[in-house]
């Protein structure tokens, strides 16, 4: 009898079908992998099957026994845990009090929080999450969060784990002791669901895969009998290409220069420690590093919203340290940010007014201080068009649409401007194989353009692919500098992790 089955599964949202009848079946004791385009429906069914939509039509069985899922509590009842992709954390409280909430008190009606504090730290070293469970949730880097709510799942006894994305923010090392842990739970008897974008961990780790492409299911295979060519056809419905040609050419003049940058973190902490680096013309630089090693912070410097303590960065010989966001936005330097939630995109903004969330006061947005509607409903549509956001029209809500539809936005809303410096930090992150095509290949044709562009990125694939050159970070300083043709993994990963090593043959 299999853990789960879902059968027939219907969900739409006014006109839009979001899951066409699906069919998912999972076994006890086994890793079963989901995979489709971004809008494919994955995420929505997984968000029916932990109780927070209601279908409308089909019918869930766990062990045989058909259930009725009305909320997470009564998923969580059912031993269903979820990681979401986007984090559900409150931010303002400790990591342990994220955990303990909806847990019974360990005193009757009183919290206690002490032993629970003592079995989350237990349980988090049993597992090898390092993670501070004092720390307020915004004061953690994006992976520590990510590592957070895997521990928190665990915590609250989920048989059966869904992981939404779940090493998107982790390094290749941090990536495989996941699937350790993973390949430990699914032993021990528990059943696994990984929605990944990833093809080669797809292969590298789960025992099935199912495959959905405008929310119907598609196709259902052993892992061992398929391919990553078969998978990323089945989920765009055309062939992908996986290597990018990147032309050869001479860079031009320096643009961006970065000189002995220190800040500080959320925390009081010394989070950038003597940065220096350079950027030319045509150019894309790779920053490689485990993250919440100093990128969140060099990123805020740079677009003005956190103040350095000393240090010297000039934008075409001009100093831009500590200016105003929108000073340093006029000097032609733009960014895609690493979260498109919680500061790229104003969520229950629509499309419309997200897009000139940084020219609404230029021409043509604005005349004689008003908002000229037509012009900017004009400018969204062309836009949508151009950077094919699909989900619906230019007045919807951006929060209704899909991860890789709103990363697009930024996207379309940054390189509109054609800047002449672009920080891009994470701009994959989440990513259907065909959606992260697409993004290279805008990133390379920038660069194309001349474009200096800073590619902040902890996919050592993407930072290899795209980079003409290659630097190593680590604890907020610049351990190594490679050149991108001639990268040394073994030495680049040791230069991540803190241990000097010489790099002179590869620079």
């Amino acid at each position: 009898m299999p853990a789960l089955r879902m059968e027939g599964i219907l969900k739409q949202f006014g006109d839009l079908v979001a899951n066409d009848h699906v069919d998912f079946e999972v076994e006890k004791g086994e890793i079963h992998g989901l995979l489709g385009e971004n809008g494919a429906g994955k995420t929505t069914l997984m968000n029916i099957l932990y109780g927070l939509y209601q279908p409308n039509g089909g019918r869930i069985s766990l062990d045989g026994d058909e259930v009725r899922i009305d909320s997470p509590r009564t998923a969580i009842a059912h031993g269903i845990g979820m990681v979401h992709q986007h984090f559900m954390l409150v931010p303002t409280l400790t990591v342990v009090e994220n955990m303990m909430l909806g847990q019974p008190g360990g005193r009757g009606p009183f919290l206690d929080q002490a032993t629970d504090e003592t079995r989350i730290r237990d349980l988090a070293d049993r597992y090898g999450f390092r993670i501070d469970l004092r720390a307020k949730c915004w004061q953690l880097s994006v992976g520590e969060q990510q590592r957070v709510e895997i521990v928190k799942a665990l915590y609250h006894g989920a048989e059966l784990l869904i992981l939404d994305e779940p090493t998107s923010v982790l390094t290749p090392q941090e990536t495989e002791e996941l699937f350790e842990v993973l390949r430990e739970l699914v032993a021990q008897g528990h059943s696994v669901i990984l929605i990944s974008h990833k093809l080669e961990e797809i292969m590298a780790v789960t025992d099935r895969v199912t495959i959905l492409r405008d929310g119907k299911r598609v196709g259902s295979h052993p892992t061992s009998e398929t391919s990553v060519e078969e998978l990323a056809r089945e989920m765009v419905g055309r062939e992908v290409l996986f290597r990018l040609h990147r032309e050869a050419r001479e860079p031009g003049e320096t643009m961006l220069e970065v000189e002995d940058l220190h800040a500080l973190d959320d925390r009081g902490v010394p989070a950038l420690q003597g940065i220096s680096f350079q950027l030319r013309e045509g150019e894309i630089v790779g920053l490689a590093g485990v993250d919440g090693n100093g990128q969140k912070e060099l990123a805020e410097v740079l677009a003005g919203v956190r103040h350095a303590d000393r240090g010297q960065v000039r934008l075409a010989g001009r100093e831009v340290l500590n200016r105003s966001p929108r000073s340093i936005l006029e000097s032609g330097m733009f960014q895609v940010p690493a979260d498109r939630h919680g500061v790229a995109l104003i969520l229950d903004f629509n499309v419309m007014r997200n897009f000139i969330l940084k020219s609404y006061y230029q021409s043509p947005f604005s005349r004689a201080g008003w908002v000229d509607r037509g012009q900017v409903t004009g400018h969204a549509q062309k836009l949508m068009e151009d950077y094919d956001v699909r989900g619906g029209g230019a007045d919807r809500t951006v929060r209704l649409f899909s991860g890789g539809n709103q990363q697009k936005m930024v996207l379309a809303r940054e390189l509109h401007h054609e800047p002449r410096v672009l920080v891009a930090a994470q701009p994959t992150r989440g990513l259907d194989v065909g959606a992260t095509e697409y993004v290279r290949n805008k990133l390379l044709d920038q660069r194309s353009r001349g474009a200096s562009i800073l590619l902040i990125s902890t996919e050592l694939e993407e930072i290899l692919t795209l980079s003409d050159r290659v630097l190593a970070l680590y604890e907020g300083a610049i351990m190594g500098e490679f050149s991108g043709d001639h990268v040394d993994l073994e030495r680049l990963g040791l230069l991540m992790a803190g241990v000097r090593t010489p790099v002179a043959e590869g620079k």
